[in-house]
Order: C-alpha cells, then sequence, then structure tokens
C-alpha cells in the first residue's frame, strides 16, 4: 500500500488524570503533556446509540497495544518491491527475526511500553513477532486511568444490541504516544459476521450443491496438485465439530488431514451459530486443495480477539490465509482498521497472502442505503474475493459465470488506490482502493455441498468464494515449491500483473450499484480462476 491515507495521528491534550507512579512515569502526573491516538473513538456514537451508564469497575477487559513500525515508509517500498513480479527483489521475504529487526520497535521501546502498562496497574500479556505488537490486560478502572478515557455501556439505536465504549480517544503521555498507533479492545461494538449464506436446501444426500469434482473441473484444478505439503490457515470466531468434517472427506473419498486448532486469547467460546460456516471454510479448502494442513484459528470475537487472532496468524508463518469474516469500513474505528492493516502488511513483508470475502449485501455492506465495502476484504494487503454464480457442464468443466448480486463490490473510504490497482482505475473509484480483486462461486444456488451439524446441506456466500481461493494460493505454492520458486505471497501485485490472464472474464450481472463488463470490474474484480492457466502465467 504505497499510496493509502494516513488513518493514526497524535494530538497534543492536556493532562487529564493525575497517579502516583514511578519516577519514570511522571509523565503522568498533573500538567504533563498527553496524547491522543486520533481516530480510535467511535464515529456518531451519540447519534446512533444511547448511553446507559458506566462500565462496572471491577469488569476485566483485554486490550492490544499497537506500535507504529519504524521505517515505516521503507516498509511500504519493501514490500511494493518483494510482491512485484517485475522487481528484482521479488519473492525474497523477510524471516519474522529479520522482519523484527528492521521494522519492529526496539526491545527498549517495548519495554518503555510495557513499564507504563506495568505501572498503571495492567498485566502485561505477550510481545509478538515482529514488536509491534503487545497484549495487556486489567479493569475498566485501570484502563480508565492508563488512556484518560471514560468507559460507558451503550444500546444500538438499530439493533438494540448492549455494548460498551470510550467516549473519548485513549490519550498517553508523549513520550508513549510517539510509539502507540492504536489501543484496540476499548470497546466491543463491532461484532464481525461471517460472509456466508445461511444454509439452504438441506437434504438427505451431498447431492444438491456443487461437489469436490465440480468445482474443481469448473475451476480447471489438476488432480496432480492436491496441496500436499502446503500449509493454510482459517481466520474464525466459532468452532466446528470433528465428526462432520470426517463424515464429509469420507463422503468425497479426500483423505485430508485432520485440521489443527490454534486457540487465540481463549478462542472463540462455545459453538455458536458460526459453526456451520466454520466447517463450510473447511470444506471447501478439503474439496480443492485436500492434501493441505489447515489450522483453524480460533479467537475471540472482538477488536483485541481479532488483532490478536491474525497477528497469530503471522507469528505462525503460514503462508496462505483464507477469511471470512469482516464488517464494513463504517462500522470500525480508523485506528482499529490501522491497526490490522499493520498486521497484513508486516504479513505481506514475510511472504504471506491473505484472501478475504467481499461481502454477501452487495454494493451496500453496511445495510443502510448508500455504497460501502468490507474491511478487511478492502485493506491493500488483501486480496478481496467476490462472488459470482457458476455453471458447470455435465463433463464438469467451466461453462459460464456471472456476477452474484450479493457480492461485495465498491471503492474504499479509508485506503487510496495503491500503485498495483492504478491501471484499471475507475471513474467511480474517485482514486480510493477498488474492491474486489478476484471472484468466485458464491450464489447459494447452486451452492457447495456440505455437511454440517449432523446432516447435508447448500450453503453459499464469498465466504465460499474466499477459501476457494485461498486453495488456488497453496496449489500455486506447491507448483512453486516443485519448481524452486518463491511462495506467491500477498498475489495482488502478481495477479494484476497477469492483466486477466488466467481468469475467467465475467461479464455480466451486477450487484446493485454497479454492473460486470469486461476486465476488472466492482462486481467480480478479474473474475474466477482457471488454475492450470494462471499457475502458468504466475510462473513464468
Amino acid at each position: 500500500m504505497t499510496s493509502r491515507l494516513k488513518l493514526v495521528g497524535l494530538v497534543a491534550v492536556p493532562a487529564l488524570l493525575a497517579a502516583a507512579v514511578p519516577s519514570a512515569y511522571a509523565a503522568v502526573q498533573p500538567h504533563t503533556t498527553r496524547a491522543a491516538v486520533a481516530g480510535d473513538v467511535l464515529k456518531g456514537l451519540n447519534h446512533d446509540a444511547s448511553r446507559t451508564g458506566a462500565v462496572a469497575a471491577g469488569k476485566r477487559i483485554a486490550v492490544a497495544i499497537s506500535l507504529t513500525p519504524r521505517n515505516d515508509k521503507a516498509l511500504d517500498t519493501f514490500v511494493a518491491n518483494v510482491s512485484n513480479p517485475r522487481s528484482s527483489s521479488y519473492g525474497h521475504y523477510l524471516t519474522k527475526a529479520q522482519f523484527a529487526a528492521r521494522f519492529g520497535r526496539t526491545d527498549a521501546e517495548v519495554k518503555q511500553v510495557k513499564d507504563f502498562l506495568r505501572a498503571q496497574g495492567l498485566t502485561v500479556g505477550k510481545v509478538h513477532s515482529g514488536n509491534l505488537l503487545v497484549d495487556a490486560s486489567g479493569t475498566a478502572a485501570q484502563l480508565e486511568k492508563a488512556f484518560g478515557t471514560k468507559l460507558s455501556t451503550w444500546k444500538d439505536a438499530r439493533s438494540g444490541r448492549a455494548f460498551y465504549a470510550n467516549e473519548t480517544a485513549p490519550t498517553l503521555p508523549t513520550g508513549i504516544a510517539g510509539l502507540v498507533s492504536d489501543v484496540t479492545g476499548l470497546n466491543n461494538r463491532a461484532q464481525l459476521h461471517h460472509q456466508g449464506s445461511a444454509r439452504v436446501n438441506p437434504h438427505n444426500g451431498p447431492g444438491g450443491g456443487y461437489t469436490p469434482t465440480q468445482i474443481k473441473g469448473g475451476y480447471n484444478v489438476s488432480s496432480t496438485y492436491t496441496g500436499s505439503g502446503q500449509k493454510i490457515a482459517l481466520l474464525e470466531f466459532d468452532g466446528f465439530a470433528q465428526s462432520n468434517i470426517t463424515k464429509y472427506d469420507t463422503n468425497y473419498s479426500l483423505g485430508s488431514p485432520t485440521p489443527t486448532v490454534s486457540k487465540v486469547d481463549g478462542g472463540s467460546g462455545a459453538l455458536g451459530d458460526g459453526q456451520v460456516e466454520v466447517e463450510l471454510d473447511i470444506e471447501v479448502l478439503h474439496a480443492i486443495a485436500p492434501k493441505a494442513n489447515v489450522t483453524v484459528f480460533e479467537g475471540p470475537n472482538s477488536d483485541a480477539g481479532e488483532v490478536d487472532t491474525y497477528q497469530a496468524i503471522v507469528d505462525s508463518g503460514i503462508p496462505t490465509t483464507s477469511i471470512s469474516w469482516g464488517a464494513s469500513e463504517s462500522q470500525r474505528t480508523t485506528s482499529n482498521i490501522n491497526a490490522v492493516d499493520a498486521v497484513f502488511k508486516a504479513g505481506a513483508a514475510e511472504g504471506l497472502g491473505f484472501y478475504a470475502a467481499s461481502g454477501d449485501d452487495g454494493s451496500d455492506d453496511a445495510g443502510d442505503g448508500t455504497t460501502t465495502v468490507d474491511y478487511p476484504a478492502a485493506d491493500p494487503y488483501v486480496t478481496g474475493v467476490g462472488g459470482t454464480t457458476l455453471t458447470v457442464t455435465s463433463a464438469n468443466a467451466w461453462s459460464k459465470e456471472t456476477a452474484w448480486s450479493g457480492g461485495g463490490g465498491g471503492k474504499s473510504s479509508v485506503f487510496k488506490i495503491p500503485s498495483w490497482q492504478t491501471a484499471v482505475q475507475k471513474t467511480a473509484g474517485g482514486g480510493y482502493r477498488q474492491v474486489p480483486d478476484v471472484s468466485a462461486l458464491a450464489n447459494p444456488s447452486p451452492g457447495v455441498s456440505i455437511y454440517s451439524q449432523g446432516s447435508w446441506g447448500t450453503v453459499g456466500g464469498t465466504s465460499a468464494a474466499a477459501p476457494e481461493w485461498a486453495a488456488f494460493g497453496a496449489l500455486y505454492n506447491q507448483q512453486a515449491a516443485a519448481a524452486g520458486k518463491a511462495n506467491l505471497g500477498f498475489a495482488n501485485p502478481a495477479l494484476y500483473t497477469a492483466s486477466g490472464t488466467g481468469f475467467h472474464d465475467i461479464t455480466s450481472g451486477s450487484n446493485g450499484a454497479y454492473s460486470a463488463a469486461s476486465g476488472w470490474d466492482f462486481t467480480t474484480g478479474w473474475g474466477s480462476y482457471n488454475a492450470a492457466t494462471l499457475a502458468a502465467k504466475l510462473l513464468g
């Protein structure tokens, strides 16, 4: 994202509190200048929600403190080059240690932040790889003291949902504030939703939705490549039952490895409404890349849980990630977006690729009658995946494809258009990041055949399309390894360099405000993949 809006700034403000702390932290004494983390408060809080009271002083809350990278402009340049097939640096990714040494904060700076947090009575948790994210927790009273803000309870005017949020931007002593870009976890308003349509047409057998053979045939996936030796991560905020996965794998004779579960911050809790969607993600990956090793990262559905779960994926070094959870850009704080974006950028520097569902509400992702896009699909370090209606022949070959009406797409309101996308810049984009980049089967009719919660059913949504593309990423990496070449990593610069070669160009259909057209468009991006020809193009 060599060209993007800066989302976080620091503004000097008067001290808001006083506390008796060690002399090293005289910054929290009266009359000491503090700085606000701009953009770290919900927009329009008093307009679309009503205050119901104060957060109980003893309520424990987890936060994640994001630190600004050193040499951020140099990091932008590095990622642009390492992801560009026309650059001599292409594919020469950094290790975690190299990233920390070049772009992370120093150990002394991290210690300064940790010492401040402890001085406020907070419990300091993990410092993640890269030295750019520090976990902490404390009571509401301790957090209010540490960050100079008030935590209140609120009721959403539209949904009626209760939540808590900070009334003003958090502040920090200037000596600390210069290192911090976001304090995630001071509100819990945004609940990320899974971009998957509810199960439709339940039936007694696996028929009714597209099978692995039909999906692979439609997208020209060779039986030679199975994802063997490759790893794929799934970001999830709910769990799954292995018995359902086993039933699916056994029915289609896939022989897939049992998924590994990695619980972040205690995991996602008991199985909930998202179970069918998690099982959809796993089963679609098994359908297309049956021998790949899948790790399911389960975290709490909260701002802090989201940042920590993405960071855990980067910490793992798994090269390909599928993301089916998101929320409209307009429903997030700008500093929260900035914190997540920083994790994606670090991942891109280390050769990791992220594929995210673009949403199931067409061009109106927020559902408020405007044109909005979903995040993280709109992030310039993420491949946003839109939705299509796929038709295959009786021989399971690609026949035709149209844009699915529910597929998310449009222009970002946050990120300027990145350099690799300017060649397809549209007037309607207004100079901002355009979504999606690519697309795949998402329409629930025909949908995909899924076994979940003890029965067969047909499921759709862009949460089916995202793992369809992540599976391609794993298949490509298998071929690249055999050819002695680097992983695909952050795919967008390479995909846009391909200029449509290896794609099914989708020219009909609409997602509301936008219609499909020849070449790149706001409904399907470049289109879906022809696995054999696209891999050959990318391999050169």
